[in-house]
């Protein structure tokens, strides 16, 4: 044990590296995205916190070890050029994937004998306003029915650039939750073989699911509604 490390005040830097102060120093430094208790802006804040600073939380990364078998696989799938960071949270472990190497990193999970996540159980959007550069989410839920496994992969976007590339080509079963996705979050999937809507109708405006998205009653009218033939329905090429 050196000197510095017997006596704290031989090195009173490293003596107050961990008071309160010193460790909230960091979190003061993140942007703040929201003044008072609710963000009042056009109103006088009325909760008695109108000075209120809430900070961005910065983006968690779980350190090593992981536990459980989330260790396993991420020694197996390696790739650690494409996975920005990996969390664990709640008994779950997450891989957040940059965009141009999603389809690499899903191939392998689905191909590797030691992995094989066979099923893409389901596609997830959110939307983080406040998240700069990163608004949108798009996740993928991947279980292993050979190794009774569950993973998650996470892609973030930005809202003025929401484009993913598509995993139909890996996992099929992403064809139709790709495209509610797009209906609800206007996530935009890159070689996906029909992005259309699937929930809402054809000409809707906008993406309900955003936490942009206007609240309140939307009009809708659906006397004279009329069902075209078979023949002239919307079809695929």
């Amino acid at each position: 044990m050196s000197e510095s490390e017997q006596d704290p005040k031989a090195d009173p830097a490293g003596a107050d590296a961990n008071l309160p102060a010193r460790l909230g120093e960091e979190r003061l430094n993140e942007p703040v995205v929201r003044m008072g208790m609710f963000g009042v802006e056009d109103t006088p804040d009325t909760s008695g916190f109108g000075l209120l600073r809430v900070h961005q939380q910065p983006p968690l990364d779980s350190p090593r070890p992981y536990g459980s078998y989330f260790d396993e696989i991420a020694d197996t799938l390696g790739l650690s050029d494409a996975i920005e960071r990996v969390v664990v949270d709640r008994g779950e472990l997450t891989f957040h994937v940059r965009r141009e190497r999603l389809p690499e990193v899903a191939a392998k999970l689905r191909d590797d004998p030691a992995l094989r996540f066979e099923l893409c159980s389901g596609v997830s959007g959110v939307h983080y306003p406040d998240e700069g550069g990163r608004e949108l989410h798009a996740v993928y839920h991947m279980l292993s029915i050979t190794h009774n496994r569950r993973v998650r992969l996470e892609v973030s976007v930005p809202d003025a650039d929401p484009h993913v590339p598509s995993l139909v080509g890996v996992y099929p079963t992403c064809n139709w939750h790709e495209r509610e996705t797009w209906d609800f979050f206007g996530i935009i999937f890159d070689g996906h073989p029909a992005l259309t809507r699937i929930e809402m109708p054809d000409d809707w405006k906008g993406h309900p699911q955003r936490k942009d998205y206007p609240l309140g009653g939307i009009p809708v009218e659906y006397r004279g509604a009329t069902i075209p033939p078979p023949e002239d329905r919307r079809h695929y090429e």
